[in-house]
């Protein structure tokens, strides 16, 4: 081996280890690996949140139309036509979207949270500090994985059938351009942003009522989740509406052009009650995911030497 050859390898390994001590590489693995985690548990609430939205006169190759009786209806209704695995349709772009998605929040929100305090001499957020940076980091997520959230919803909602992931992006460009990819964007900022802000208030908010040295024991673990479930009930009764529009948006590309038409349809079709279908399931699973990411998070974090 030649001294360039060990020179490249030396190279190699030193920009290993830098990257691995990075801060924000760190908040992007632990936020990765909390987001494959709860991802893969409640995909089955998501599914059920999307076909929960859908119209009963939608149609498709497997679609399940809303049975009478709601949430559990639904699940007993997919298990007898789509067996248990029909639980976990879309599965594929759900992880693509929210595996790198979580990543990109928590090393977002990460080095804004360092720089913030950094610039204020502070050591935690206020509620406006926590809100602001939540809707800026989850808005860069956002806007990044937006084409596989498009993806997914179409998978869940049993209406839509591609090949695989690949395919299915384009399917969705060559028949509806660049703007089907991004299809329902809007509606998702106004969903998600909000969501994380609130989220990461409240969380933060509940977090700090707590006594220090208890966040530091042995009842860490417990007392993060159920901070993570009290804000992500909170957070979804908030961002609700917002989040069937996005749906419908993503669903019904041909009927629904903007914002505008797809409340102007609710409101005369089901009334207030039209923008909290699905709520249960997506409380269920927003607050469940976001208690779980939120305490993995939390409890690597600490591991790798962030706090």
């Amino acid at each position: 081996m030649t001294e360039c050859d060990n020179f490249r390898e030396y190279s190699l390994a030193l920009t290993w280890n830098n990257l691995l001590e990075n801060p924000v590489f760190k908040s992007f693995a632990a936020g990765a690996i909390s987001g494959t985690c709860s991802t893969v548990i409640f995909q089955p609430l998501d599914l059920v949140k999307t076909r929960l939205q859908a119209p009963t006169n939608a149609t498709g190759p497997k679609f399940t139309s809303i049975p009478k009786g709601g949430i559990v209806s639904m699940f007993i209704n997919i298990l007898q036509r789509e067996q248990i695995t029909g639980l976990w349709k879309g599965m594929t772009p759900s992880l693509m979207r929210c595996v790198p998605g979580v990543g990109i929040y928590f090393s977002t929100l990460h080095e804004l949270k360092l720089q913030w305090m950094t610039h204020v001499g502070s050591t935690s957020l206020n509620a406006l500090e926590a809100v602001v940076l939540g809707i800026t980091a989850r808005s860069v997520s956002g806007v990044c994985l937006i084409p596989f959230t498009v993806l997914k919803t179409r998978y869940e909602s049993g209406m839509y059938t591609y090949k695989g992931m690949i395919s299915g992006l384009n399917v969705i460009y060559k028949a509806e351009g660049p703007r089907g990819l991004c299809r329902g964007l809007i509606p998702t900022l106004f969903r998600d942003a909000p969501f994380s802000g609130l989220y990461l208030m409240f969380y933060s908010q509940i977090k700090q009522s707590f006594p220090e040295d208890w966040l530091e024991g042995n009842a860490a673990s417990p007392l993060h989740f159920t901070c993570g479930i009290v804000a992500g009930i909170l957070a979804s009764l908030v961002t609700q509406p917002a989040d069937v529009i996005k749906t419908k948006m993503q669903l019904y590309p041909d009927k629904f052009e903007s914002v505008k038409s797809v409340i102007i349809y609710i409101q005369k079709t089901h009334g207030i009650s039209g923008y909290f279908k699905g709520l249960v399931p997506r409380m269920l699973r927003r607050s469940l995911v976001s208690a779980m990411a939120w305490t993995i998070y939390e409890h690597i974090t600490k591991v790798v030497g962030l706090k």
